[in-house]
């Protein structure tokens, strides 16, 4: 089977699940080390293209079909903030981007430094390979295209019943998850939903490598680089 990766950013770096003949997984301290990696598709959970104002398309259209699991999309900031690296410098520019203007979250801004390290290293070629998606979005398509009752997460913890449906899910869709290794990961560096996020993101690779992803829009629009803004799954 011709290998796919799914990717999901967690404390340690990059947490990647590769897919081919057999299931692996990887700690890449950086980007640039899942891109070496073996595979014909690798889908990551952070935003590939920024708009020069707040928010983006997809992130909408998104929304609109995760149901009470929408607040895990966030609005992307204008690209101006994200290059940003003092917070309240970030907030700024994001104010005089947006419309109304907007300030930014500390979760999201701290986010910052993993989408800057992947907008370094993306081209329009590269995303031939290279692929945004988003869990819970992989998860509702997994659903029948219907939102998920209950959260990966409350309160910043585990939600075992959220955890135990997606698991649930993954093996139903056909990720073979009972044959991935066990992870001997600091909690520190990958916690239990990162490895299961990038699991999610390994199948919607498997399903942009066949063809039959689902992309959002179906006509995304791109950035000033010629970045597509889109998520698929």
């Amino acid at each position: 089977m011709t290998p796919v990766i799914g990717v999901d950013g967690c404390r340690g770096g990059w947490i990647a699940v590769r897919w081919g003949n057999s299931l692996s997984h990887h700690l890449c301290r950086r980007f640039e080390d899942v891109l070496a990696l073996d595979a014909i598709v690798i889908a990551v959970d952070m935003p590939i293209g920024f708009p020069e104002s707040s928010g983006r398309t997809v992130e909408r259209e998104v929304r609109a079909r995760l149901g009470a699991r929408k607040s895990s999309v966030f609005s992307v900031p204008a690209r101006a903030a994200v290059m940003c690296e003092d917070y309240r410098a970030a907030c700024s520019a994001n104010l005089l981007a947006s419309d109304p203007p907007r300030k930014l979250s500390k979760q999201i801004f701290h986010l910052f430094p993993k989408m800057r390290e992947i907008y370094a290293l993306m081209t329009p070629g590269l995303q031939a390979r290279v692929f945004e998606i988003h869990p819970e979005l992989a998860f509702w398509a997994m659903n029948g295209e219907t939102p998920l009752d209950h959260p990966k997460k409350t309160k910043g913890k585990s939600h075992d019943g959220g955890l135990a449906l997606r698991c649930s899910l993954l093996s139903r869709a056909g990720f073979p998850l009972p044959e991935l290794p066990p992870d001997t990961y600091r909690r520190k560096d990958v916690g239990a939903d990162d490895l299961l996020d990038a699991c999610a993101a390994a199948w919607s690779a498997r399903r942009i490598a066949e063809g039959r992803a689902i992309r959002f829009p179906a006509d995304p629009p791109r950035d000033a680089r010629g970045l597509r803004m889109e998520i698929n799954a």
